[in-house]
Protein backbone atom coordinates (compact mmCIF):
# COMPACT_ATOMS: atom_id res chain seq x y z
CA UNK A 1 0.00 0.00 0.00
CA UNK A 2 1.17 3.51 -0.79
CA UNK A 3 0.21 6.95 0.48
CA UNK A 4 0.78 10.53 -0.58
CA UNK A 5 2.74 12.26 2.19
CA UNK A 6 4.58 15.46 3.03
CA UNK A 7 8.22 14.60 3.54
CA UNK A 8 11.07 16.67 4.93
CA UNK A 9 14.05 15.35 2.96
CA UNK A 10 16.45 17.73 4.77
CA UNK A 11 16.16 21.09 6.53
CA UNK A 12 14.10 23.44 4.34
CA UNK A 13 13.73 20.73 1.66
CA UNK A 14 10.09 19.72 1.48
CA UNK A 15 8.34 17.39 -0.96
CA UNK A 16 4.91 15.88 -1.50
CA UNK A 17 5.30 12.39 -2.88
CA UNK A 18 4.18 8.81 -2.67
CA UNK A 19 5.62 6.58 0.05
CA UNK A 20 5.39 2.84 0.55
CA UNK A 21 3.68 1.80 3.79
CA UNK A 22 4.26 -1.16 6.07
CA UNK A 23 1.72 -4.01 6.05
CA UNK A 24 -1.42 -3.70 8.17
CA UNK A 25 -1.14 -5.76 11.37
CA UNK A 26 -4.11 -7.47 13.00
CA UNK A 27 -4.65 -4.66 15.52
CA UNK A 28 -4.00 -1.77 13.11
CA UNK A 29 -6.45 0.64 11.52
CA UNK A 30 -6.15 2.46 8.20
CA UNK A 31 -7.14 6.13 8.46
CA UNK A 32 -7.97 8.35 5.51
CA UNK A 33 -6.87 11.78 6.69
CA UNK A 34 -9.19 14.74 6.08
CA UNK A 35 -7.20 17.52 7.79
CA UNK A 36 -3.74 17.86 9.30
CA UNK A 37 -2.22 20.75 11.23
CA UNK A 38 1.21 22.34 10.95
CA UNK A 39 2.95 22.93 14.28
CA UNK A 40 4.87 26.19 14.55
CA UNK A 41 6.83 24.77 17.50
CA UNK A 42 8.42 21.37 16.95
CA UNK A 43 7.81 21.24 13.19
CA UNK A 44 9.40 24.65 12.69
CA UNK A 45 12.52 23.34 14.46
CA UNK A 46 12.51 20.28 12.19
CA UNK A 47 12.07 22.51 9.13
CA UNK A 48 14.91 24.82 10.11
CA UNK A 49 17.24 22.03 11.25
CA UNK A 50 17.41 23.52 14.77
CA UNK A 51 15.66 20.63 16.54
CA UNK A 52 17.92 19.40 19.37
CA UNK A 53 19.04 15.79 18.79
CA UNK A 54 17.01 13.05 20.43
CA UNK A 55 16.30 9.35 19.67
CA UNK A 56 14.51 8.78 16.36
CA UNK A 57 15.40 12.14 14.83
CA UNK A 58 16.73 12.13 11.29
CA UNK A 59 15.85 12.83 7.67
CA UNK A 60 13.97 12.04 5.53
CA UNK A 61 10.93 12.19 7.79
CA UNK A 62 7.20 12.69 7.59
CA UNK A 63 6.18 15.49 9.99
CA UNK A 64 2.85 16.02 11.72
CA UNK A 65 1.02 14.88 14.85
CA UNK A 66 -2.29 16.70 14.41
CA UNK A 67 -4.39 14.70 11.95
CA UNK A 68 -8.09 13.84 11.84
CA UNK A 69 -9.96 11.53 9.51
CA UNK A 70 -11.98 8.34 9.12
CA UNK A 71 -11.04 4.71 9.66
CA UNK A 72 -11.58 3.07 6.26
CA UNK A 73 -10.01 -0.35 6.83
CA UNK A 74 -8.51 -2.38 9.67
CA UNK A 75 -6.78 -5.57 10.64
CA UNK A 76 -8.87 -8.51 11.74
CA UNK A 77 -8.78 -7.55 15.44
CA UNK A 78 -9.91 -3.97 14.81
CA UNK A 79 -12.63 -4.34 12.17
CA UNK A 80 -15.15 -2.77 14.54
CA UNK A 81 -13.34 0.56 14.20
CA UNK A 82 -14.21 1.00 10.53
CA UNK A 83 -16.22 4.19 10.08
CA UNK A 84 -14.91 5.91 13.23
CA UNK A 85 -13.92 9.59 13.01
CA UNK A 86 -10.58 9.80 14.82
CA UNK A 87 -7.70 11.99 15.88
CA UNK A 88 -4.26 10.58 15.00
CA UNK A 89 -1.24 11.88 16.97
CA UNK A 90 1.31 10.73 14.39
CA UNK A 91 2.17 7.50 12.61
CA UNK A 92 5.20 5.30 11.98
CA UNK A 93 4.02 3.34 8.97
CA UNK A 94 6.52 4.14 6.21
CA UNK A 95 9.19 1.85 4.79
CA UNK A 96 11.43 4.54 3.28
CA UNK A 97 11.02 7.53 5.61
CA UNK A 98 11.10 8.08 9.35
CA UNK A 99 7.75 8.41 11.08
CA UNK A 100 9.09 10.38 14.03
CA UNK A 101 5.79 12.28 13.93
CA UNK A 102 4.39 10.91 10.70
CA UNK A 103 0.81 12.21 10.54
CA UNK A 104 0.91 14.50 7.50
CA UNK A 105 -0.22 12.05 4.83
CA UNK A 106 -3.37 11.18 2.90
CA UNK A 107 -3.55 7.72 4.47
CA UNK A 108 -1.86 6.42 7.61
CA UNK A 109 -1.71 3.08 9.38
CA UNK A 110 -1.62 3.12 13.19
CA UNK A 111 -2.37 0.76 16.06
CA UNK A 112 -6.05 0.99 16.92
CA UNK A 113 -5.29 2.51 20.33
CA UNK A 114 -3.61 5.50 18.64
CA UNK A 115 -6.71 6.32 16.60
CA UNK A 116 -8.66 8.28 19.20
CA UNK A 117 -12.40 8.66 18.71
CA UNK A 118 -13.54 12.30 18.57
CA UNK A 119 -16.83 13.97 17.56
CA UNK A 120 -17.03 14.30 13.79
CA UNK A 121 -18.73 17.68 14.09
CA UNK A 122 -15.42 19.16 15.26
CA UNK A 123 -14.29 19.00 11.65
CA UNK A 124 -10.94 20.71 11.09
CA UNK A 125 -10.80 21.98 14.68
CA UNK A 126 -10.26 18.39 15.76
CA UNK A 127 -6.62 18.89 14.71
CA UNK A 128 -6.25 21.13 17.78
CA UNK A 129 -6.92 18.29 20.22
CA UNK A 130 -3.22 17.56 20.76
CA UNK A 131 -2.33 21.18 21.45
CA UNK A 132 -5.29 21.57 23.82
CA UNK A 133 -4.27 18.40 25.64
CA UNK A 134 -0.69 19.72 25.84
CA UNK A 135 -1.98 22.90 27.47
CA UNK A 136 -4.11 20.91 29.90
CA UNK A 137 -1.16 18.66 30.76
CA UNK A 138 0.94 21.74 31.58
CA UNK A 139 -1.76 23.07 33.90
CA UNK A 140 -2.50 19.74 35.59
CA UNK A 141 1.14 19.34 36.57
CA UNK A 142 0.57 21.95 39.28
CA UNK A 143 -3.14 21.50 39.88
CA UNK A 144 -2.67 20.28 43.43
CA UNK A 145 -2.03 23.93 44.35
CA UNK A 146 -4.74 26.43 43.45
CA UNK A 147 -2.23 29.20 42.79
CA UNK A 148 -0.60 26.97 40.14
CA UNK A 149 -3.35 27.87 37.66
CA UNK A 150 -1.81 30.45 35.30
CA UNK A 151 -2.17 34.08 36.29
CA UNK A 152 0.36 35.23 33.66
CA UNK A 153 0.81 33.60 30.23
CA UNK A 154 3.60 34.60 27.86
CA UNK A 155 2.60 34.57 24.19
CA UNK A 156 -0.81 34.76 22.53
CA UNK A 157 -0.26 32.12 19.89
CA UNK A 158 -2.51 29.06 19.79
CA UNK A 159 -0.89 27.40 22.83
CA UNK A 160 -1.10 30.63 24.85
CA UNK A 161 -4.76 31.06 23.91
CA UNK A 162 -5.56 27.49 24.89
CA UNK A 163 -3.79 27.91 28.24
CA UNK A 164 -5.88 31.03 28.89
CA UNK A 165 -9.16 29.42 27.81
CA UNK A 166 -8.48 26.32 29.90
CA UNK A 167 -7.67 28.42 32.97
CA UNK A 168 -11.13 29.98 32.73
CA UNK A 169 -12.77 26.63 31.88
CA UNK A 170 -11.24 25.06 35.00
CA UNK A 171 -12.67 27.77 37.24
CA UNK A 172 -9.60 29.96 37.59
CA UNK A 173 -9.48 33.73 37.53
CA UNK A 174 -8.94 35.28 34.11
CA UNK A 175 -5.16 35.34 33.51
CA UNK A 176 -3.11 38.17 32.05
CA UNK A 177 -1.47 37.38 28.71
CA UNK A 178 1.62 39.14 27.39
CA UNK A 179 2.01 39.62 23.63
CA UNK A 180 4.52 41.90 21.91
CA UNK A 181 2.88 41.66 18.47
CA UNK A 182 -0.05 44.13 18.38
CA UNK A 183 -1.88 42.08 15.73
CA UNK A 184 -1.89 39.04 18.01
CA UNK A 185 -3.49 40.85 20.93
CA UNK A 186 -6.88 40.37 19.25
CA UNK A 187 -9.08 37.34 19.87
CA UNK A 188 -9.02 37.13 23.68
CA UNK A 189 -12.00 35.26 25.15
CA UNK A 190 -12.64 36.23 28.78
CA UNK A 191 -9.13 37.47 29.60
CA UNK A 192 -6.85 40.44 28.90
CA UNK A 193 -3.91 40.60 26.47
CA UNK A 194 -1.39 43.40 27.00
CA UNK A 195 2.03 44.62 25.94
CA UNK A 196 4.51 43.44 28.61
CA UNK A 197 6.01 46.93 28.83
CA UNK A 198 2.72 48.23 30.23
CA UNK A 199 2.60 45.68 33.06
CA UNK A 200 4.06 46.80 36.39
CA UNK A 201 2.94 43.80 38.43
CA UNK A 202 5.64 41.89 40.36
CA UNK A 203 3.63 39.30 42.31
CA UNK A 204 2.51 36.61 39.86
CA UNK A 205 2.15 33.16 41.42
CA UNK A 206 2.20 31.04 38.25
CA UNK A 207 3.82 32.23 35.02
CA UNK A 208 3.37 29.97 32.01
CA UNK A 209 5.73 30.62 29.11
CA UNK A 210 4.32 29.57 25.73
CA UNK A 211 6.78 31.61 23.69
CA UNK A 212 9.66 29.16 23.37
CA UNK A 213 12.07 32.06 24.02
CA UNK A 214 14.81 30.83 26.35
CA UNK A 215 16.04 34.38 26.91
CA UNK A 216 12.98 35.48 28.89
CA UNK A 217 13.60 33.56 32.10
CA UNK A 218 15.44 36.31 34.00
CA UNK A 219 12.67 38.81 33.22
CA UNK A 220 10.00 36.33 34.32
CA UNK A 221 11.77 35.65 37.63
CA UNK A 222 11.56 39.36 38.41
CA UNK A 223 7.76 39.16 38.04
CA UNK A 224 7.28 36.32 40.53
CA UNK A 225 5.80 36.50 43.98
CA UNK A 226 7.82 34.73 46.69
CA UNK A 227 7.50 30.98 46.17
CA UNK A 228 6.02 31.49 42.70
CA UNK A 229 6.39 29.08 39.81
CA UNK A 230 7.56 29.41 36.21
CA UNK A 231 6.22 26.70 33.89
CA UNK A 232 8.15 26.15 30.67
CA UNK A 233 5.30 25.11 28.40
CA UNK A 234 6.95 25.82 25.05
CA UNK A 235 9.73 23.91 23.28
CA UNK A 236 13.21 25.44 23.54
CA UNK A 237 16.08 24.89 21.12
CA UNK A 238 18.51 26.98 23.17
CA UNK A 239 19.93 26.34 26.64
CA UNK A 240 17.94 27.93 29.44
CA UNK A 241 20.03 29.95 31.91
CA UNK A 242 19.10 32.35 34.68
CA UNK A 243 20.77 34.52 37.28
CA UNK A 244 20.61 32.75 40.63
CA UNK A 245 20.30 35.66 43.11
CA UNK A 246 16.85 36.85 41.97
CA UNK A 247 15.54 33.26 41.88
CA UNK A 248 17.01 32.68 45.35
CA UNK A 249 15.34 35.77 46.80
CA UNK A 250 11.96 34.64 45.48
CA UNK A 251 12.43 30.94 46.27
CA UNK A 252 11.35 30.38 42.68
CA UNK A 253 9.98 27.05 41.43
CA UNK A 254 10.58 25.84 37.89
CA UNK A 255 8.59 23.16 36.09
CA UNK A 256 8.94 21.70 32.60
CA UNK A 257 5.70 20.61 30.93
CA UNK A 258 6.16 17.61 28.64
CA UNK A 259 3.83 16.08 26.07
CA UNK A 260 0.22 15.20 26.78
CA UNK A 261 -0.92 11.76 27.92
CA UNK A 262 -4.05 9.79 26.88
CA UNK A 263 -5.93 10.91 30.00
CA UNK A 264 -5.26 14.55 29.10
CA UNK A 265 -6.81 14.08 25.68
CA UNK A 266 -9.86 12.35 27.16
CA UNK A 267 -10.35 15.20 29.64
CA UNK A 268 -9.85 17.80 26.90
CA UNK A 269 -12.46 16.09 24.72
CA UNK A 270 -14.92 16.12 27.63
CA UNK A 271 -14.35 19.87 28.18
CA UNK A 272 -14.97 20.50 24.47
CA UNK A 273 -18.09 18.33 24.32
CA UNK A 274 -19.70 20.00 27.34
CA UNK A 275 -19.01 23.45 25.91
CA UNK A 276 -16.58 24.66 28.57
CA UNK A 277 -13.66 24.79 26.15
CA UNK A 278 -14.12 26.36 22.72
CA UNK A 279 -11.76 25.95 19.77
CA UNK A 280 -13.19 28.61 17.49
CA UNK A 281 -11.01 31.40 16.13
CA UNK A 282 -7.73 29.48 16.45
CA UNK A 283 -7.39 28.23 12.87
CA UNK A 284 -6.58 31.19 10.64
CA UNK A 285 -5.22 29.65 7.44
CA UNK A 286 -6.16 26.70 5.24
CA UNK A 287 -4.56 25.29 2.11
CA UNK A 288 -5.09 22.19 -0.01
CA UNK A 289 -2.48 19.57 0.82
CA UNK A 290 -1.18 19.90 -2.74
CA UNK A 291 0.08 23.37 -1.73
CA UNK A 292 2.12 22.06 1.20
CA UNK A 293 5.36 23.53 -0.19
CA UNK A 294 3.84 27.00 0.14
CA UNK A 295 1.88 26.27 3.33
CA UNK A 296 4.86 25.37 5.53
CA UNK A 297 6.92 28.55 4.98
CA UNK A 298 3.78 30.64 5.44
CA UNK A 299 2.92 28.85 8.69
CA UNK A 300 6.40 29.51 10.06
CA UNK A 301 7.06 33.03 8.77
CA UNK A 302 3.73 34.85 8.50
CA UNK A 303 3.02 36.59 11.85
CA UNK A 304 -0.68 36.75 10.98
CA UNK A 305 -0.89 32.95 10.65
CA UNK A 306 -1.84 31.44 13.99
CA UNK A 307 -2.60 27.95 12.71
CA UNK A 308 -2.29 26.46 9.23
CA UNK A 309 -4.41 23.46 8.24
CA UNK A 310 -3.84 21.20 5.23
CA UNK A 311 -7.01 19.90 3.56
CA UNK A 312 -6.50 16.44 2.03
CA UNK A 313 -9.98 16.10 0.49
CA UNK A 314 -8.87 16.76 -3.09
CA UNK A 315 -5.67 14.69 -3.07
Amino acid sequence: MQTLAVILEAPERLALRSLEMKPVDASDVVVEVAFSGISTGTEKLLWSGRMPPFPGLGYPLVPGYESVGRVVDAGIEARGRIGDWVFVPGANCYTDARGLFGGTAKTVIVPSARAILIPENLGETGTLCALAATALHAIKGGFDRREALPDLIIGHGVLGRLLARLTVALGGAAPTVWETNPARREGAVGYQVIDPSSDERRDYHAIYDASGDAGLVDDLIMRLAKGGEIVLAGFYSERINFAFPAAFMREAHFRVAAEWQPGDLAETRALIECGRLGLTGLITNRRPAGEAMEAYPQAFNDPDCLKMILDWSEC
